[in-house]
């Protein structure tokens, strides 16, 4: 079994509990804990959160966990349990926000769930910390530096998200990774 750190396991198993108790339930009984477009009507104020614990299917919580394991369990190791919890937190509220001022602007009715932003947070800080890394991504199946890997995936998030995507929250994913570059950047700022 790989090493899971403390955070990155408590999240994965919430995350799959969150799931099988929606399959249990009914996913549609969670919605208050959905993000729901602040023009809605359902929007409440615990959602820029909750929403990061659910997810719309089984593959969307598979290839979420696969990135939480992949990328977040060695930045635990490094950044600490803290601080780890903080960039998480402040990609997954970003990228909320992100989405709300989307949905408001383009007067969308869709709801959000998944704990893509946090986990596109948890990318760029692994961009930022192994940048000259060189791994074999998936999706393209070359080998190349995680910055460069990292480069593209938020490339192809602005792209699509102008382009229309439907049904993918690209702005909760642009969110996050402008989230976990603002506090690293903060972390990085030097104390007086």
């Amino acid at each position: 079994m790989p090493f899971l750190p403390p955070v990155t396991k408590a999240l994965m198993l919430f995350c799959v509990g969150m799931f099988c108790l929606g399959q249990l339930i009914g996913s549609y009984t969670l919605s208050p804990m959905w993000l729901w477009p602040l023009n809605s009507g359902g929007f409440r104020i615990w959602q820029p959160l909750t929403y990061a614990f659910l997810h719309g299917d089984i593959l969307h919580l598979f290839f979420n966990m696969l990135g939480l394991w992949m990328f977040g369990a060695e930045l635990e190791t490094v950044l600490g349990r803290l601080r780890y919890s903080m960039l998480l937190l402040a990609s997954a509220l970003t990228g909320a926000a992100a989405q709300l001022v989307f949905t408001l602007v383009t007067n969308s009715p869709s709801t959000t769930v998944g704990a893509s932003g946090a986990l596109f947070g948890l990318l760029l800080a692994y961009g930022l910390q192994f940048g000259e890394r060189v791994i074999m991504p998936l999706f393209p199946p070359i080998p190349m530096k995680v910055k460069y890997f990292v480069a593209i995936f938020g490339g192809l998030e602005l792209i699509l998200g102008f382009s229309g995507g439907r049904g993918i929250a690209h702005f909760a994913h642009l969110g996050g990774m402008l989230g976990a570059w603002l506090i690293i950047n903060h972390w990085r700022r030097p104390r007086r």
